[in-house]
């Protein structure tokens, strides 16, 4: 209560909370009263995860990882002349056969043909292409030395798994509601110089445009392939993992023990241990929503 000249009482004015408005007569800048806290809410927006959902969300880590591998053993038995050319150029004709086969079958008009004259005569101006640089990538590194090109090699294949998009796809989808954004883009980009840097290493010409022609399938079409099989049916995505798994941990067993270990350790970090540790650190996720200004997520957090 405050007085005024004539000594009289004068009633304090009830607070308000407001936001934007200076200070109340009668009240410090920082009073809050015994209401304040009640539109409290805590954990109002903590999403609690499931385990064995987290689980099946890092199987498309984990096939990524597989396909990148792949990519490397097809690199490593090139360069030891293990694999030919006409086994590559076989190689590619099978992996486009088979892409192309998925893509229509899970496109919601499916065989159509539109489709697959548009997608034949892209493919058409980029392997020409392609054909045509492969004399340039052949001789584009020739004045480094081979060291300097495998250390960048495995540092861009790093950066590339480090950037990449792994629940969408490096190229805009069918259906798909936005683009790839910049950091998926970087992504590309530094395993396409990889590519070019290994090419630079092999003895001719068709030699290079084969090895280009299966990391750039591999790299551009692989990650819409999956997408388009994820999308389409679950149960599938998660059979075609686990095979392609299968498959690149028995391709490491017969290359070398020792990276076998290394990559199956790794396939085992990705699909049990980090989910495991993301479940247990649910538990100390500690939120405070109330009755003041707070920052506002701009993305659902429910995904």
């Amino acid at each position: 209560m405050e007085k005024n000249l004539a000594g009289d009482s004068i009633p304090r004015p009830k607070w308000r909370k407001v936001a934007y408005g200076g200070m109340q007569i009668g009240y410090d800048d920082n009073y809050t009263d015994e209401s304040f806290l009640e539109e409290m809410v805590m954990n109002a927006n903590v999403v609690r995860r499931d385990l064995l959902k987290v689980m099946k969300d890092s199987v498309s880590i984990s096939q990524y990882l597989c396909i990148v591998a792949l990519v490397v053993l097809v690199w490593v038995h090139t360069l030891e002349s293990s694999l030919d050319e006409n086994s590559l150029l076989l190689l590619d004709l099978s992996l486009l056969a088979s892409g192309f086969l998925i893509l229509l079958l899970t496109e919601e008009k499916m065989l159509s043909l539109s489709l697959l004259l548009r997608y034949l005569l892209n493919i058409s101006f980029f392997t020409t292409g392609l054909y045509i640089l492969a004399p340039i990538y052949q001789t584009l590194t020739r004045s480094i030395s081979s060291d300097s090109i495998w250390a960048v090699t495995v540092s861009l294949l790093l950066l590339h798994l480090f950037l990449h998009d792994y629940s969408g796809s490096t190229i805009r989808a069918p259906g798909a509601l936005k683009t790839p954004n910049l950091i998926s883009c970087i992504s590309v980009n530094a395993s396409i110089v990889a590519s070019v840097f290994v090419a630079s290493r092999l003895p001719s010409r068709l030699h290079v445009f084969a090895v280009m022609l299966f990391s750039l399938q591999v790299f551009l079409f692989a990650p819409l392939v999956t997408y388009c099989i994820k999308k389409f049916n679950f149960g599938l995505h998660l059979l075609f993992s686990f095979a392609l798994m299968g498959l690149t941990l028995y391709s490491i067993y017969a290359l070398h023990r020792l990276f076998f270990l290394v990559f199956l350790l790794l396939v085992l970090l990705v699909n049990v241990v980090c989910p495991y540790w993301l479940i247990r650190m649910q538990e100390y996720k500690f939120e405070i929503n109330g009755p003041w200004d707070e920052a506002k997520l701009c993305f659902d957090i429910t995904d």
